[in-house]
């Protein structure tokens, strides 16, 4: 487990890195989206690290190889995504317009701060990936392919979320509108309801019932984290206090007949 620890620490370190950079970019371009960029990109290599890298010279696993491949591809799409959506739209995203109109005059020294906070939750949040991919069970089993179906259809709920938010973004009709097409039919945060579904996936691989990976238990952090940091802290309270300032008759009426998290029919 000393090796194990020292991987996590590097690991860390890098994060804090990354989210230091994040911050330096977010200051130069005055878009704090960058930040979710760098974090989910930054995340994403940094379980690949904790995937994969040898501990005594052996040789990986298939299933250190299999959690390295969802974990980078998980990050590529999202960072790309969010990076994509920075560099072209004029206005800053509304949570971190927010925070900048909160914090004034200190804002960038706040800021810093909160991108600290940031590369811990992600360092945290690797744990659950190191303890899926050190699960040190032979071959890939049944538990292993339910795990990856968890995790590949939450990226494409995901994909699709995004993509259908971005279609009716694009529409020049629904300016001031709020989407309530496709999955956002369902729910108000499609896209972050796939997010914690992907988390989900980890303690699948993570958990061996036998008791032969007793740190397997640990990935289960993962989700409960993920669900507390969308649900109560940074994603779904500050874009819906955004949305309840700018456009409030049209949310309360969304949220009327909405799921806040999880999908359900619209109400009638």
């Amino acid at each position: 487990m000393t090796a194990l620890a020292t991987i996590w620490g590097v690991a860390a370190l890098f994060l804090v890195i990354v989210m230091s950079t994040a911050w330096l970019v977010q200051k130069r371009t005055g878009q704090g989206g960058w930040a979710d960029a760098f974090w989910s990109l930054g995340l994403g290599a940094a379980g690949v690290g904790v995937a994969l890298f040898p501990i005594d010279g052996a040789a990986p696993s298939l299933r250190q190889y299999l959690a390295a491949l969802l974990i980078g591809l998980w990050g590529l799409r999202l960072g790309s995504h969010i990076a994509a959506r920075a560099a072209h739209e004029e206005r800053e995203d509304a949570r971190y317009a927010r925070l900048r109109e909160d914090w004034g005059a200190g804002f960038q020294v706040k800021m810093f701060g909160f991108l600290m906070l940031q590369a811990g939750a992600a360092a945290f949040l690797a744990l659950s990936v190191m303890a899926a991919a050190r699960n040190p069970a032979p071959g890939l089993t049944l538990q292993d392919a339910v795990a990856t179906m968890v995790f590949v259809g939450a990226l494409v709920g995901e994909a699709v979320s995004d993509r259908q938010l971005a279609v009716f973004k694009r529409n020049p009709a629904n300016k001031g509108g709020i989407c309530d097409v496709g999955l956002w039919a369902w729910s108000r945060h499609p896209n972050y309801f796939f997010e914690w579904v992907s988390w989900c996936a980890w303690p699948v691989f993570a958990i061996d019932l036998s008791g032969a990976w007793p740190w397997g238990w640990l990935a289960l952090t993962g989700p409960a984290y993920m669900y507390w940091l969308l649900t109560q802290v940074s994603g779904v309270p500050l874009l819906e206090e955004h949305m309840r300032q700018s456009r409030p008759k049209a949310f309360e009426a969304y949220a009327a007949r909405t799921s806040a998290f999880f999908p359900r029919p619209p109400r009638r």
